[in-house]
């Protein structure tokens, strides 16, 4: 599944975020710019906070739910379990 051994594809979630409601309430065409670049900070700067800079890839920002994809081993996603402001860690399954 990921591009590099022992790696997959993680789909984190983020807990209730008061910012993120209050851009998503308001979404305009310049309001959703604006939303893009607060999940895509605030996802980075979760990223480099917990795991070791290089180590990881995020591959997505979802703006649908405040969460992203990342590629990374299971001991990076259970370390993303432990962080401040995840409310949950999945790994993507493959449908076949």
């Amino acid at each position: 599944m990921g591009s590099s051994p022992n790696t997959d594809i993680y789909f984190v979630f983020m807990n209730y975020d008061p910012e993120y409601q209050r851009l998503q309430a308001g979404r305009t065409k310049r309001g959703a710019n604006e939303l893009d670049l607060y999940l895509s900070k605030k996802h980075d700067e979760l990223l480099k906070s917990t795991l070791e800079p290089g180590s990881y890839r995020k591959t997505l920002s979802l703006v649908i739910v405040d969460g992203f994809a990342v590629e990374i081993t299971a001991d990076q996603a259970n370390a993303l379990r432990s962080a401040n402001g995840v409310r949950l860690v999945e790994k993507n399954q493959e449908v076949a």
